[in-house]
């Protein structure tokens, strides 16, 4: 999932320290090591971002427009589990032949599996994957191509281990600090359902379903340094269960071409619930952000960033990174919209708008 071309996945982080001033001779210390001596055991190392076997770590080659692109790659050889099985049960057939027997012990087979491993492991090629990232050493933001927790939770300690700093995904409880309105503990809960009663808040939900109303209704946000930017919620949707309802079943909706005219979409709002994931636009005159919105996660996917005007590879880079920050910055915007909705003595009317756009809208 690359950040310099095509399409992407990707979650974004604060760097609360400052970075060394060496952090290129820092990379190219921890880089991946030569994969001829990868075994069973995964090794894991960085590598430049133009692709998963360039370990030459230095200015030119990872310094592109300003920022740092680079790769934490996971190398580890395994045997295809198919195979495996297949020359264990061979193994073991040879083995009740030459030992005849017609059954084979547990502790036979454990014994053939391990030797197997041992035998033909070396000659099976080592399986690459890599977690991309661009860090913007001055800004100190950074961008990860990982939206699972695993390797989210991989990235952030190998990143800790190089520089000393530990990254802070951008959530909805670190957008209200930063913004100054408050903690997750103090925020309220939005009760947009015509059966909701509060609970526990889920502030990413809220904020995604804010969007999707602000959208219809408003759509237009101002920014004082970037212009002026609309927004559209389109499907596939999920819907989920907030509060009490937590742990009931997820609802997608891919109905035709208008999933969020759907008469399952009207009904999940008018019950409570709350949309989990959607796909997000941004546009700006004739520029388009684009991507699928995981609102519990705070993170994107198949996320397309607007055409770019750059001709060659550094300048083009650039751009994206660019972009990427202009991204970031509107959704900011748009949060800070919702927070202060949510924190008025105006939230009740803002409910009952709410639940009249979703009892009014058309269904189909």
């Amino acid at each position: 999932m690359p950040f310099d071309h095509g399409s992407f996945s990707f979650t974004m982080f604060d760097l609360p320290g400052e970075l060394p001033e060496n952090l290129v001779e820092l990379f190219a210390a921890a880089k991946a090591g030569a994969l001829d001596g990868i075994s069973g055991e995964p090794e894991i190392g960085w590598v430049t971002g133009r692709h998963l076997l360039d370990t030459a770590i230095d200015a030119e080659s990872c310094d592109l427009g300003g920022s740092y692109y680079l790769m934490l790659r996971q190398a580890v050889r395994k045997i295809p589990g198919a195979l495996l099985t297949a020359i264990c049960r061979r193994e073991e057939l040879a083995w009740m032949r030459a030992n005849q027997q017609e059954f084979i012990s547990g502790k036979v087979r454990r014994e053939i599996r391990e030797e197997m491993i041992e035998k033909h492991l070396q000659k099976m090629p080592p399986a690459l994957s890599g977690i991309p990232m661009v860090l913007e050493p001055h800004s100190r933001r950074l961008y990860v191509g990982a939206t699972s927790q695993t390797q989210i939770d991989l990235f952030i300690d190998n990143f800790y281990r190089v520089t000393g700093v530990e990254p802070v995904q951008i959530m909805p409880g670190e957008l209200l600090e930063q913004l100054g309105f408050g903690t997750s503990a103090t925020f309220p809960a939005l009760n947009a359902g015509a059966g909701a009663t509060g609970g526990e808040p889920c502030i990413g939900r809220d904020f995604l379903l804010y969007l999707w109303f602000y959208g219809e209704t408003t759509g237009k946000l101002s920014h004082p340094d970037l212009g002026e930017f609309d927004l559209i919620i389109e499907g596939p949707l999920v819907f989920a269960g907030d509060g009490e309802e937590r742990g009931s079943a997820e609802a997608v909706i891919k109905k035709g071409g208008s999933p969020l005219r759907s008469a399952e979409a009207k009904a999940a709002l008018l019950i409570g619930k709350k949309l989990k994931k959607a796909k997000l636009t941004l546009t700006r005159d004739n520029q388009i952000w684009s991507g699928s919105f995981d609102a519990d996660n705070f993170c994107f996917g198949s996320f397309r960033l607007p055409e770019g005007e750059a001709m060659n590879e550094y300048e083009r880079f650039a751009e994206r990174v660019e972009n990427l920050g202009v991204f970031r910055d509107a959704l900011t915007a748009y949060f800070k919209l919702f927070a202060e909705a949510m924190i008025s003595d105006r939230l009740p009317e803002t409910e009952r708008s709410i639940k009249t756009w979703a009892r009014e809208r058309e269904a189909i």
